[in-house]
């Protein structure tokens, strides 16, 4: 099983982009996507964005994970 988790980007550098998972930073690649922006909410899977999601589904989703316990609720 694959668990892609919700990260907002919060910036770019070519293919690659930084992104903020409640307050964590991490390096991930845009290879996989496109049209990517600043703000915008993707699912991420061992170092790779996935695919774009809007931030309504990212926020439900992290809350689900946060009343699992799977991670602490992004502020």
């Amino acid at each position: 099983m694959c668990l892609a988790i919700p990260a907002e980007i919060i910036s770019i550098d070519g293919d690659n982009a930084r992104v903020s998972l409640a307050g964590i930073h991490k390096e991930i690649s845009l290879a996989l996507v496109e049209n990517i922006q600043v703000g915008d909410y993707v699912l991420i899977h061992v170092g790779y964005a996935l695919n774009k999601i809007s931030v309504e589904e990212a926020e439900a989703t992290l809350k689900i994970f946060a009343e699992a316990g799977i991670m602490e609720q992004a502020q």
